[in-house]
């Protein structure tokens, strides 16, 4: 069974934007990193009208992730090591 989940690397960890439904704890996974722009929703199945409900649910949580204060996340190895 493949499972796909988004989510943000951060400090050696993956935060995920969801909890996979039927996945037990200790399962195996394999991550892939994005560069920086936009994804290619469609060549991981999802059509439109997912993508604007999958954007609906985040909009809860878009006016902090896009403050003027979180773009420290942006680069976060770099503005780490500025400190």
């Amino acid at each position: 069974m493949l499972t796909t989940v988004e989510g943000i690397y951060r400090n050696g960890s993956v935060e995920l934007a969801e909890l996979p439904q039927q996945v037990t704890e200790n399962t195996r996974v394999i991550v892939t990193f994005h560069g920086p722009g936009e994804i290619d929703l469609a060549a991981y199945g999802i059509g439109r009208e997912e993508a604007a409900e999958m954007r609906a649910r985040m909009q809860t949580f878009a006016e902090d992730w896009e403050s003027e204060e979180m773009k420290l996340y942006d680069d976060y190895d770099t503005n780490k090591s500025k400190l």
